[in-house]
């Protein structure tokens, strides 16, 4: 049985998922996530053997599960 896509229902935005979620954030969101600034963190990812960052090509993205664990050994409260 072959199912029809409408119009209408390809006009749909796609639904988002929550960045907790998420596998992997942008830069941008893992700044939102973590309330660390974006050039702070484009010096994070630079660290030679970052664990949380995930090379696409030439597009660099946070592991989140890897950054939080990042995050939480590295924090002095």
């Amino acid at each position: 049985m072959m199912t029809l896509i409408s119009d209408r229902d390809a006009q749909k935005e796609p639904e988002r998922v929550p960045i907790y979620e998420k596998v992997t954030l942008t830069i941008r969101e893992a700044a939102e996530y973590s309330n660390i600034g974006i050039n702070r963190l484009e010096n994070m990812l630079r660290m030679p053997r970052c664990p949380f960052v995930l090379y696409v090509g030439k597009k660099k993205l946070v592991k989140r599960k890897e950054f939080e664990k990042f995050l939480s050994e590295t924090i002095q409260l």
